[in-house]
């Protein structure tokens, strides 16, 4: 495995990548890699020829209150999990090679999807989240991306700015890896304590909950998001950021289901913000049922 720093060296590999004929797949993380990436890296691995990932730790899409100091770093172990996981080339920049001259003063505007929910607790986080990845695609050049359903609106921010600006990546969404009681793999659960851990899985049983009561029928999101907050209150560990349904398509909040949405919920558990989501499909069967 090759493992870079250098902007140049990511860029010279996709191309001669690209020339003999290879399809180029892309995964970009900020490192303290989980079962989560090691999925995206083996969905890439088995659809493409050369397997490029970067682990950078982006200031942009930290806001004053978040320490970017203490995101965890774990860069030795983060390359040897990507050399045995079979990636071919590992970009670890640092941020004077990704922002040479310091904070951009030019950056991409993520638009209104960018402004709710994750936006809104959040400003300036998506801006952050698109300056970062339209960068590393330009260094990536044609490819596959690969990112995972968990952060959804992350998802759909970055699969809008990719058709909006016609910029030549196929945006490939892959599934939310769980724990076996639901949690959604994360970074952030080594920060849990043993008691937080144990109640984190609210999260989850409140988004199944909603999944299986449009199953059953239910098309009011009043409904299903009083029943998730509900879900949520009842954990004292817990307090909730925002429970929202929205359109899967336009991401837009919606307050009766007519066609493919998604249930979405932040909430502290101590002093741990998660995120998670699912889909909800009417009329079909829901791929989360509730946990007892």
């Amino acid at each position: 495995m090759e493992v870079t720093g250098d902007r140049d060296g990511l860029r010279e590999a996709c191309e001669a990548a690209r020339a003999e004929g290879q399809t180029v797949g892309f995964v970009p993380t900020m490192g303290a890699l989980h079962a989560g990436h090691r999925s995206l890296i083996a969905r890439a691995r088995e659809e493409c020829g050369l397997v490029a990932v970067s682990i950078f730790v982006n200031p942009l899409q930290f806001g004053p209150s978040e320490d970017l100091a203490s995101y965890p770093r774990d860069p030795d172990r983060d390359v040897a999990l990507l050399e045995r996981a079979g990636v071919d080339v590992a970009f670890t920049p640092s941020a004077d090679e990704m922002y040479p001259s310091g904070r951009p003063e030019v950056t991409v505007d993520p638009g209104p999807i960018g402004e709710r929910l994750e936006g809104g607790s959040r400003p300036g986080h998506f801006r952050g989240v698109c300056t970062v990845v339209a960068k590393l695609f330009g260094l990536v050049g044609p490819s596959r991306a690969y990112f995972g359903e968990k952060d959804a609106q992350q998802l759909a921010v970055v699969r809008r700015m990719v058709t909006d600006l016609d910029l030549p990546v196929e945006v490939v969404p892959c599934p939310t890896a769980r724990e076996r009681d639901g949690l959604a793999v994360s970074s952030r659960n080594a920060r849990l304590s043993p008691d937080e851990r144990q109640a984190a899985p609210c999260l989850y049983e409140s988004l199944a909950r909603a999944a299986w009561l449009v199953e059953g029928g239910e098309r009011d999101v009043g409904v299903l998001k009083a029943e998730m907050a509900k879900r949520v209150g009842m954990e004292p560990l817990a307090r909730l950021d925002y429970v929202a349904v929205v359109d899967e398509d336009t991401f837009e909040e919606v307050d009766r289901l007519r066609g493919r949405s998604r249930a979405l919920i932040a909430a502290h558990i101590g002093s741990t913000r998660l995120i998670d989501n699912v889909p909800l499909r009417p009329g079909g069967v829901s791929e989360n049922p509730p946990r007892d």
